[in-house]
């Protein structure tokens, strides 16, 4: 379970201080998908970055299976974001000169090899999100679509407890849009995983499990769906 304790977090001080996040606060469950919601500027990439551990909060905790995340060291932190969570940017991310497949390899590679289990991990995946033919493809040879799957499918490599998905959907048109967001909640459930996605756009929203609103840092609508 992922526990955000009446978070906060401010940049400055006096009347130059800025407050990206004021006094949040909610759990998610194993198992679901939430859309965080909300205009530019309102601090849904900031609390994607205080869940991450790339952030520290000004007060209050961030709490997942019972350990306090605000706490950890940087190392601890770094270590806890390598096997624990799942990170997909905006962008993909995805090194260029890499094909579909190495991309995966490479989040095994970061952490000192590769093992055959590693590769049949990998082939698994790519499997999973259809994307078997485009395997040996570089990303400058695949669709939107494809690159934004073989962006979740990386973040799935090391089995993380936590997704954290920034936009996933931003730079597609809604059918692949919706194709993205269904194939990441049906990920979500089957690997009993806890998701955060920030978007944007109602319609993808309508397809997370549970939705949250903030405007201005502040929560200001909660709700879930039936599943």
């Amino acid at each position: 379970m992922l526990e955000v304790r009446d978070i906060s977090k401010r940049y400055g001080s006096g009347h130059t201080q800025v407050v990206a996040l004021d006094s949040v606060s909610f759990s998610l469950d194993t198992g679901r998908l939430l859309a965080v919601l909300g205009p530019s500027g309102s601090g849904k990439t900031t609390l994607l970055s205080l869940i991450a551990g790339l952030l520290t909060p000004s007060s209050g905790e961030i709490v997942i299976d019972g350990h306090a995340i605000h706490l950890r060291t940087a190392a601890e932190a770094a270590r806890f974001r390598r096997t624990t969570v799942g990170i997909v940017f905006q962008e993909h991310h995805l090194v260029h000169y890499l094909t579909a497949r190495e991309n995966l390899l490479l989040v095994p590679h970061l952490s000192g090899r590769v093992t055959r289990e590693d590769r049949t991990r990998a082939d698994e995946l790519l499997a999973s999100f259809g994307l078997t033919e485009r395997a040996s493809h570089r990303p400058a040879l695949l669709s939107g679509g494809e690159r934004q799957r073989v962006a979740i499918a990386r973040a799935l490599m090391n089995a993380p407890q936590i997704m954290l998905v920034d936009e996933p959907t931003a730079s597609l048109d809604t059918d692949r849009g919706l194709q993205v967001v269904e194939l990441l909640k049906q990920q979500v459930h089957e690997r009993k995983m806890t998701c955060v996605m920030v978007t944007h756009d109602p319609r993808m929203a309508e397809h997370a499990d549970e939705r949250l609103i903030l405007v201005d840092g502040r929560v200001v609508e909660e709700s879930a769906h039936a599943t």
